[in-house]
């Protein structure tokens, strides 16, 4: 028998991101009585050997660029591990939301996909929901004008030496005014500029997305059981609400009899960290 009838959010960090970036939430949610926990998927956060020249001043590039990564090798099959495992120990002390933002959207897919019997709902905070297996191979259709594919550009560390891993230098933004202001306008428009000097200093350098592969696909046998929730950010011009409602139609034309239960939020695609309260009370609203 379950302890408390409360669920516990179980929150799985975007691309470049950590558990860290979670914390402003989980203090909210606990000021409401939930209990959360916040996951650092393999090859991030605390689980990560991040390159050392990626903190050092004045950083030098070529050293960056040289240094091994954390989630070289890393698979969307170990991120599923990690994160069920998580659950498995959280199961038996109540309900278990599942909360995904941006590029951890696959992975809480393939969760769902893998464990529906250990969840009670799962939630995307516009994070990528792929409903087709075209949407891996080909162009979606759809107007994507998202603005963080030109500022990441900017940050990208040339060279890297470990295939399919993407290093980009957050940091560098500190010190270029123009670079900063197009980052904040990508992903967090709605902070102060404090505010994302602190998002900034919690983002990890490396991603690798393994995760785009067919086990990240939506399966109706087995996430479609599972009651899921999309939260589209009407102002986030990372991940677009164009984008966003072409995963919501795909996904609800795979299981026309349990389609998104779709809520909308005026905040950016971190908004859950520059503006916590509000995710808060809409998280704990669904439960």
């Amino acid at each position: 028998m379950r302890a408390d009838s409360r669920p516990v959010f179980v929150c799985v960090h975007g691309g470049s991101s950590n558990a860290r970036a979670w914390g402003p939430l989980q203090n909210e949610l606990a000021l409401l009585g939930h209990r959360s926990y916040a996951v650092d998927l393999p090859g991030h956060g605390d689980l990560a050997d991040t390159p050392a020249a990626y903190y050092r001043q004045p950083q030098d590039i070529a050293a960056l660029a040289a240094a091994p990564s954390p989630v070289r090798g890393v698979t969307l099959r170990d991120n599923v591990r990690h994160v069920v495992d998580t659950l498995r120990r959280l199961a038996a002390s109540g309900p278990v939301v599942l909360v995904g933002n941006s590029l951890g959207g696959l992975t809480i897919t393939a969760v769902a996909n893998t464990a529906p019997e250990l969840l009670d709902r799962v939630v995307y905070l516009s994070a990528l929901c792929l409903g087709d297996p075209a949407m891996l191979t080909e162009a979606w259709n759809v107007v994507d004008d998202n603005l963080l594919d030109a500022a990441v550009a900017r940050i990208a560390v040339p060279d890297v030496r470990d295939p399919g891993v993407v290093r980009l230098n957050w940091r560098a933004a500190h010190s270029d005014p123009e670079v900063f202001a197009a980052l904040k306008a990508a992903v967090m428009a709605d902070s102060t500029d404090h505010q994302f000097r602190l998002l900034l200093d919690s983002m990890d350098p490396d991603e690798t997305y393994a995760a785009m592969e067919p086990g990240a696909l939506i399966r109706a046998d087995t996430w479609g059981r599972v009651p899921h929730t999309y939260v589209r950010l009407s102002d986030d011009r990372s991940l677009t609400p164009a984008v966003q409602d072409h995963m919501i139609r795909t996904a609800d034309a795979l299981t026309p009899h349990h389609p998104f239960d779709v809520h909308t939020l005026a905040a950016s695609h971190v908004g859950y960290f520059s503006r916590p309260r509000l995710f808060a009370e809409l998280l704990t609203s669904l439960v």
